[in-house]
């Protein structure tokens, strides 16, 4: 139940009886147990068409919170994030040079300082969560390769948990940006969905499943970017036989743009603004990539939705058409009948709510293990 009120736009407690199938007073019990946990709390009824008398709205009570964590090769970001999916406060940390483990992980203890004495001191911090651009070990979090990081077999969510104090968990922020579209964003409701992430430091992607994340036996399915597009043009090929993320790249496109560093609704504003022609033919040229390797994805997965987020979403955005022209055109035509192509709907926000999500998970498994936060 603690679920469907996280996930499910307060809910009246009759539209908790409808979901669930319990009778009222069961609902009324785990509502007032909820209640005395701290993790909800019971508003004004909504508007409604039922006759009688309206039911309450439970709303997740906004307390609990979980540091959210997307370590980067320009900055360290950190949030705040409530049940429900709601992110409250964030701190861009910019670095000028690549962090190690150890720095990375002094930097979010020094961010975490601040948000307890301020933003934070009326919360209760129930855990930390880690989106990792790189390969996550899924059993025990170890961050395996994050390439453009030059991390290798890091214990990270280990060293972040000895800094800050709290329970640390982690993952490949890609696998937790589709699983933050998948619940809260453009993705709602969709069962079979491919999200491709682009970053500061390069590409990643993550794949859900009939409603579930997939990570491969190990945790480290979803690396398109690491993929070599086929291109039957040599004038679309940037690099001698690279990857997806050297050929689409938001580091070529910041060469153009001149600033080295932009957080990405500066970035979408900077290119969507531009009116330089080495901008526009660099980007036209990223999108015939971009749809080879989108093809490919739907042709093996066959997905109902293709979901952007970062550097990517603004190269949907300049110009939709065309990039849905080069996927098309890179496509098996029943594979692609019916496949959307859209911008993350969380914009920036996707992978700190995802790193929250998976940060929730033990106490939406178990909402008593709350009590002991």
């Amino acid at each position: 139940m603690l679920e469907l009120v996280h996930r499910g736009g307060e809910p009246s407690r009759a539209d908790l009886t409808a979901l669930t199938g319990l009778n009222r007073s069961t609902i009324g019990a785990l509502v007032a147990e909820l209640v005395d946990l701290g993790l909800v709390l019971e508003g004004d009824p909504g508007a409604t068409n039922r006759v009688g008398r309206p039911s309450r709205r439970v709303l997740p009570d906004p307390r609990p919170a979980i540091i959210a964590v997307n370590p980067e090769i320009d900055a360290v970001t950190v949030a705040l994030v409530g049940l429900g999916g709601r992110l409250d406060h964030r701190i861009r940390r910019e670095l000028d040079h690549i962090a190690s483990p150890e720095e990375a992980a002094a930097t979010i203890g020094g961010i975490v300082d601040e948000l307890r004495a301020g933003p934070a001191k009326e919360r209760v911090l129930v855990g930390v969560g880690l989106a990792v651009p790189g390969l996550v070990r899924a059993s025990d979090g170890v961050v395996r390769w994050a390439p453009h990081l030059g991390w290798r077999e890091s214990a990270f969510a280990r060293l972040v948990e000895s800094v800050v104090g709290l329970p640390t968990v982690a993952d490949n922020d890609a696998t937790l940006g589709a699983l933050a579209e998948r619940l809260f964003g453009v993705g709602r409701g969709v069962d079979q969905l491919v999200y491709l992430n682009g970053g500061a430091s390069g590409i990643g992607g993550g794949v859900i499943v009939n409603g579930q994340p997939y990570r491969g036996a190990y945790g480290y399915a979803g690396e398109f970017g690491h993929n070599r597009p086929r291109l039957d043009d040599p004038a679309h090929r940037a690099t001698v036989g690279g990857t997806l993320e050297e050929e689409v790249s938001r580091a070529r496109l910041l060469e153009i743009l001149g600033p080295h560093s932009l957080d990405e609704p500066e970035f979408e504003a900077a290119v969507l603004s531009s009116t330089d022609k080495r901008l526009h033919a660099e980007l036209a040229r990223q999108q015939i990539v971009l749809g080879g390797a989108l093809g490919n994805a739907i042709n093996v997965l066959g997905p109902e939705l293709v979901v952007l987020g970062g550097f990517l979403a603004t190269l949907l955005k300049w110009d939709a058409s065309a990039l849905e022209a080069a996927v098309s055109a890179r496509t098996l035509p029943v594979a692609w009948e019916g496949t959307r192509i859209r911008p993350a709907a969380l914009g920036r926000d996707r992978l700190l709510i995802g790193a929250a999500e998976l940060a929730f998970s033990a106490i939406l498994a178990d909402p008593a293990t709350y009590a002991s936060s």
